[in-house]
């Protein structure tokens, strides 16, 4: 079976969700589909389950060869196999684990500017009801946390600290390849071009869909989503059809389908309201009426249905 040879390690909150999807789109790159596996630190991080919820969210971790290998038993003739767990790059410890089950794979790292990075780690957590304190606060208690036994992502000024993990990255793995949030915000193409290049894929590769942070930082008001008291849901929406804009009735405003989404859009506004999704599928609506519309029904996904818990 298969193993990744490239990993994107870290940082968490400086874009591994986006650079993940991006290069699932690509046909010579092989995602699983599940991002943050951490196979390599589930050791260390099973340990780190003192925090507010902290148990839930350890559940996805994957912590077996077994289990870890089964996420590749899809791998085709794909030319580059990836494992993005931004859990990776804080353990230097597990670098030598990692080389060597992974015979020394590519490392993606991509950094942001620590304090904006900081900061958005702790609005994750605010929007996820979890975190109480403010951000001042919140950074005086880490010291307080780690002897506390909380799981690494309340550590705020670790997960920031870059320097020292880099150079041992270095020191460790053949090829490292350093990206920036803003490269990847700003220049998403030539980004993009960079990163297929240091994988050896096809760097001609245009994305189908636009650039976008598919786990972006901020905080949620109270909302339906986030008002939900069941810990599981299901969902369905309508989608965008690529053919044709949300209908909107010019002369009144209250009718319009704004309920029509991208499948993404979906998924962003459940994460962001403290939902993981667990399981997803899309499928069409035939129609027996005639024309350019009916037809194309027969072939592009018309609904989008999700099952999700809460974080």
């Amino acid at each position: 079976m298969k193993k990744p040879n490239f990993i994107i390690a870290g940082f968490p909150k400086c874009g591994t969700t986006s650079l993940h999807h991006y290069l699932d789109e690509h046909p010579e790159i092989y995602m699983p589909t599940q991002k943050e596996l951490h196979f390599f630190t589930c050791n260390i991080l099973s340990k780190l389950n003192k925090g507010p919820k902290d148990t839930i969210v350890k559940k996805t971790q994957i912590n077996s060869s077994e289990k870890y290998l089964n996420f590749y038993k899809s791998v085709r003739n794909e030319i580059a196999i990836g494992d993005a767990s931004p859990s990776y790059i804080n353990y230097p410890s597990q670098f030598k684990k990692i080389k060597e089950y992974l015979n020394d794979p590519k490392v993606i790292i991509i950094l942001r500017d620590p304090i904006d990075r900081a900061y958005s780690n702790y609005l994750h957590l605010k929007r996820e009801h979890r975190e109480t304190l403010t951000f001042k606060e919140s950074i005086l208690k880490e010291d307080e946390r780690k002897t506390n036994k909380y799981s690494d992502f309340w550590y705020y000024k670790f997960n920031s600290t870059y320097y020292d993990k880099i150079i041992k990255a270095k020191e460790t793995f053949s090829n490292v390849l350093i990206l920036t949030s803003e490269e990847l915000s700003n220049n998403g193409d030539a980004t993009l071009k960079n990163v297929y290049k240091f994988l050896e894929v096809d760097d001609t590769f245009k994305l189908k869909r636009k650039f976008n942070n598919f786990n972006k930082g901020g905080h949620f008001k109270e909302n339906i989503l986030t008002k939900i008291k069941a810990k599981k849901l299901i969902a369905s929406i309508p989608l965008r059809l690529w053919f044709a804009k949300a209908y909107r009735n010019n002369k009144d405003p209250r009718d319009c389908h704004y309920h029509e989404f991208e499948d993404w859009q979906f998924d962003w506004l459940l994460e962001k309201a403290g939902w993981e999704i667990k399981a997803r599928k899309k499928w069409t609506n035939p129609t027996n009426k005639i024309g350019f519309r009916p037809i194309l029904r027969w072939f592009t996904p018309r609904y989008y249905i999700v099952y999700a818990e809460k974080k």
